[in-house]
């Protein structure tokens, strides 16, 4: 287990000390996840995260919000390729580095390009959740940004992600949440559900300050040491919540329970009562760090 950042020789007490207890790419924008032990912390986020998107004939993004089989679609990331797998359906292999013509397509409100991965993987999409639909690659010369509303002054870059490079989310906001469920007699539910990149658990040892339910709202930065240094990474907006919460990521089937329940204190007044769980970060440093799963992670609470 890392050693806590806190606990080294000379260094100032933290408000927080928590650990990297999972980490999770999204490669194709949602898709199910794939849980890494390590993975690339690059400008966009972490390495191949909603690297590719699922279009209609439009060129308009689609998501389980209107297409819910979409969570029973997994990807595994391999050497040269991804390979996605779907019930009923034979693998689908995507080479890491190739794809065909560019398109353009849009995004929430972002007009963006990329490159189309041609007629195998359209009719594997189209025949699998039944619409005409095409998979596309983000460009990596576009240069899509997060709001600077919440941003500020740091230009943080994503690819097809909502609007930011990483969301992070405690074990100990799970285990609120499903504490919270339970006592109304419905089933736990898993961190799948809500799609982070990051997930934080306490650090052990005695001297460790233990993670609270929802405490990522709350913190300033999060320091992560690495091999390559330093990673500094900013909480800057709460995530606001689709119905996506409320989709079964094993069946693909969707009850109301979660979204319920978090319309019971979860509605957040910077956001116009929208639900919240979870932090969209931006990364401070312009460095690529390794992040591994056992990594301490040190942060103070914002006081603001």
């Amino acid at each position: 287990m890392s050693e806590s950042l806190s606990e080294s020789p000379g260094a100032a007490p933290t408000d927080v000390d928590a650990v990297i207890t999972a980490l999770w790419v999204y490669p194709v924008k949602s898709c199910a996840g794939v849980q890494v032990t390590e993975a690339i912390l690059t400008e966009t986020g972490l390495e191949f995260d909603r690297a590719w998107m699922v279009v209609d004939k439009q060129g308009e993004f689609v998501t389980q919000r209107e297409l819910p089989r979409m969570a029973l679609i997994r990807p595994q990331l391999k050497t040269q390729d991804m390979v996605l797998r779907a019930p009923g359906m034979l693998a689908l292999h995507i080479a890491l580095d190739q794809v065909q013509e560019p398109v353009r397509v849009k995004v929430w409100d972002d007009e963006v390009k990329a490159y189309d991965m041609g007629p195998v993987a359209a009719q594997w999409f189209s025949d699998f959740l039944g619409a005409k639909l095409r998979l596309v690659r983000f460009d990596p010369e576009e240069k899509r940004l997060s709001s600077p509303r919440w941003t500020g002054s740091v230009e943080a870059l994503n690819q097809f992600s909502d609007g930011y490079p990483l969301l992070v989310i405690s074990e100990a906001s799970l285990a609120g949440l499903n504490d919270k469920l339970l006592a109304e007699g419905s089933a736990p539910v898993t961190m799948e559900r809500f799609r982070p990149n990051i997930v934080l658990g306490n650090a052990s040892g005695d001297t460790a300050q233990a993670l609270v339910a929802h405490d990522e709202d709350r913190l300033n930065e999060l320091q992560v040491g690495t091999e390559q240094g330093l990673a500094r990474l900013k909480p800057v907006k709460p995530c606001a919540r689709c119905p996506i919460p409320n989709i079964d990521p094993a069946t693909a089937l969707s009850s109301p329970e979660v979204n319920d329940m978090l319309q019971t204190y979860r509605q957040d007044p910077q956001l116009g009562g929208a639900l919240t769980f979870g932090m969209n970060l931006i990364r401070l440093d312009s460095e690529d760090h390794l992040l591994r799963v056992g990594q301490a992670v040190t942060a103070n609470y914002r006081f603001d």
